[in-house]
């Protein structure tokens, strides 16, 4: 083969791989969070606890008085939380509005709307900390705000 004709195909060869490389990771964080709500919607705490990493973290925002307050939620309470019987399910309805990866660390942005059965509760952004460990990504941090209006 020409040399010439060599170094374009060489060009495209890597062009692809490192375009799928990044589909391939990404479609594998969206996932981690998808059955992370998935096992939420069945109250099923195995399912939810599965997607976190150890010593994942929690935070929420909240105003209180007109002011901002950060509230640390506890990981292990929440899954615990999910898994007891409650009358209505706890359904947060996502877009992925960003992702990004680096190596082994992935931040990712999601609008939500969070539903008890079919009434509408509250809404606001969440965002995604994740690590990919041995048995691949899991999240590390969440945070998020909530409103009741103004959602997206």
């Amino acid at each position: 083969m020409k040399p010439l004709l060599l170094l374009p195909m060489l060009l495209t060869a890597s062009a692809t791989f490192a375009q799928t490389k990044p589909a391939v990771e990404t479609e594998a964080v969206q996932q981690t969070i998808r059955r992370f709500f998935d096992g939420m919607r069945r109250g099923d705490s195995a399912a939810v606890r599965a997607t976190l990493a150890p010593g994942a973290v929690f935070h929420t925002l909240a105003a209180k008085n007109g002011q901002t307050q950060l509230r640390p939620e506890n990981p292990s309470d929440f899954v615990k939380a999910v898994g007891t019987p409650h009358k209505e399910v706890w359904d947060e309805r996502i877009t992925f509005d960003k992702v990004l990866i680096d190596a082994n660390l992935a931040s990712v942005w999601t609008p939500y709307e969070f539903y008890l059965g079919s009434t509408f509760s509250h809404c606001g952004y969440n965002s995604f900390q994740l690590v990919k460990l041995a048995d691949g990504w899991r999240i590390a941090h969440i945070i998020d705000t909530r409103r009741k209006e103004k959602c997206k």
